[in-house]
């Protein structure tokens, strides 16, 4: 596989003490033996006590072991040990330790029966096509291949069939609970959990009879009720003048919309003293008052809205989905590279997004996790890395936020010479796919009619870098994002052949806070780069560049 980068590894450290003291372990004197057999590196790191610490990574997830008695995610040891491999310094082994290939075998067991519990989950709520129709048509409907020919790759009878199938996994855990060995992947935090997740309230659109369904109609009372008290007092506020609202109003408003059930309005509010303390406060502050007004009346008038923005609106008032439901749903199945990560601090926890794009499809995905303050992150998505997994998205008018269900075989580049297809099928299931009016569009797909860019062919460089797309059509695919989902705050972007400047890059300003990205100038040096970014309405935010060799430099 190709080599991670010193950037890529030191991103994974939980903290600033972590990168420092993973320096200090990455020199060869430190370790007795190391090695690495592709797949996984592993060593034997001298300590403060008799016994050396072993210490193990599985390049292909990644996931951590060691054992030293840390409590941070990953070690000093296994980052060290990473630098160390990184610096080639590691030497290629035919056979790991058994202390190693038990730990390996561990994990792929696990992912054998964590893809069989997904499988069996997803054959649950696949509806049947048979239910209901004559026998003759459930004969026509009942699946069969055509002269004895399977269903290809790609097609949508063989993303549900071929998502979870133990024996073409890579020993990767399986993807829906990724580093479990060590890894915390958080709970919900009320305020990001709303955030572009597009996601679907399953349970408030289907209340049934009996104690459930009456439950959720008393819950629709109580959210309806608050925000009908939220749009009288934004009336207010545009009434008596936007320099009156003081923080401790906006405090006491989210209270109020949390006794009301409805946590995702009320983290929407409580961001407000934020904006109010951001330069150019009243336009901002203006704008987030419409859009949380609309928010509002499209709840009061969800009945009348399409079936995905209508889930849109419930999951962004408040209304939960489930990590079963979604990783039960449709999968779809690609190359993801991994675009970059972000971490934020909300009240007591800290939330990572870690953005990716789809070659064959073009999607964008968000992987959104949580945790404590103080305790380690998901760190099994490395940035500037490619991934062959399945991923789920949470449905919604414009789906972006998805969990990665299933870790296929480790990718690896391709031999010199090797041609690229100038395009590739799309892997969206049937419910996703392209409508077949031209004026109609996904965010995220190809544009119809315009074939995806051919990836370079035969050089690991050009192939380690993501296709990205000019100016004009990242905008395009923005826009029409926003067309479906209105609250949409970000979306990942490729821009291809831009030179960034201090203020702006391709014409495009940057957030406030990201201005003056010395790093990605540097290198560029004047010349046309590709650039990962993050939109948002205030700006461009960068996450990661490539040099000349096609190695990730990461800038977030």
């Amino acid at each position: 596989m190709q080599r991670w980068s010193r950037d890529q590894v030191l991103a994974l450290a939980p903290d600033a003490p972590s990168r420092k003291a993973a320096q200090g372990v990455s020199a060869p004197g430190k370790w007795s033996s190391h090695g690495t057999t592709g797949l996984v590196v592993f060593g034997e790191c001298r300590g403060s006590g008799s016994k050396p610490y072993l210490a193990c990574v599985d390049l292909t997830e990644p996931a951590y072991r060691c054992s030293c008695p840390s409590r941070k995610f990953p070690c000093k040891h296994a980052l060290g040990l990473l630098l160390l491999w990184s610096a080639d310094g590691v030497p290629e082994l035919e056979a790991a330790p058994r202390w190693v290939t038990e730990w390996m075998d561990g994990r792929a067991t696990r992912a054998a029966k964590s893809a069989a519990r997904l499988e069996a989950a997803r054959t649950e709520t696949r509806p049947d096509p048979t239910a209901g129709a004559s026998p003759d048509a459930a004969e026509e409907a009942s699946p069969r291949p055509a002269d004895g020919i399977p269903p290809q790759p790609g097609s949508a009878g063989s993303l549900a069939a071929g998502a979870a199938q133990p024996g073409t996994e890579g020993p990767g855990s399986g993807g829906a609970a990724p580093g479990a060995e060590r890894a915390g992947s958080g709970g919900a935090a009320s305020g990001m959990e709303r955030a572009e997740t597009g996601g679907a309230a399953s349970g408030a659109l289907r209340a049934g009879g009996g104690a459930a369904g009456r439950a959720e109609s008393v819950r629709h009372a109580r959210v309806a009720a608050g925000l009908g008290e939220l749009e009288r007092w934004l009336a207010d506020q545009v009434r008596q003048g936007l320099a009156g609202a003081a923080e401790h109003d906006w405090e006491g408003l989210a209270k109020r919309l949390i006794d009301a059930q409805a946590p995702g309005m009320a983290g929407i509010v409580s961001r407000l003293s934020r904006v109010r303390a951001e330069e150019g406060w009243p336009g901002r502050l203006l704008e987030e008052y419409a859009l949380i007004n609309l928010l509002a009346v499209a709840y009061r008038r969800r009945a009348d809205l399409p079936g995905p923005l209508a889930e849109t609106v419930l999951i962004r008032t408040g209304f939960p989905v489930t990590r079963e439901e979604v990783l039960a749903g449709p999968a779809v199945r690609d190359h993801w590279d991994v675009l970059g990560r972000r971490d934020e601090q909300q009240d007591r926890l800290t939330a990572r997004r870690v953005w990716l794009r789809g070659r064959r499809t073009g999607r964008p995905a968000l992987i959104l996790s949580f945790a404590p303050q103080g305790q380690a992150l998901d760190a099994s998505l490395v940035t500037g890395t490619t991934i062959d997994a399945d991923l789920t998205y949470y449905p919604g008018a414009a789906p972006l936020r998805a969990l990665v269900a299933t870790r296929h075989a480790l990718l690896t580049p391709p031999p010199p010479g090797t041609p690229a297809p100038a395009t590739a099928p799309s892997l969206r299931t049937p419910s996703a796919a392209v409508p077949s009016d031209p004026g109609e569009h996904t965010p995220g797909e190809p544009t119809p009619g315009r074939a995806s860019r051919a990836e370079p062919a035969g050089d690991d460089r050009l192939w380690a870098v993501p296709p990205g797309r000019p100016v004009e059509e990242a905008l395009d695919e923005v826009a029409r994002a926003l067309a479906e989902d209105p609250w949409t705050e970000s979306w990942p972007l490729v821009l291809a052949g831009v030179v960034p400047g201090r203020a702006e890059v391709g014409g495009l300003p940057w957030h406030p806070r990201a201005r003056d990205p010395w790093r990605l100038i540097a290198v560029s040096g004047g010349r046309p780069v590709t650039v990962a970014v993050e939109w948002t309405p205030q700006g461009l935010r960068p996450l990661t560049t490539w040099d000349d060799e096609g190695r990730a430099v990461i800038l977030a």
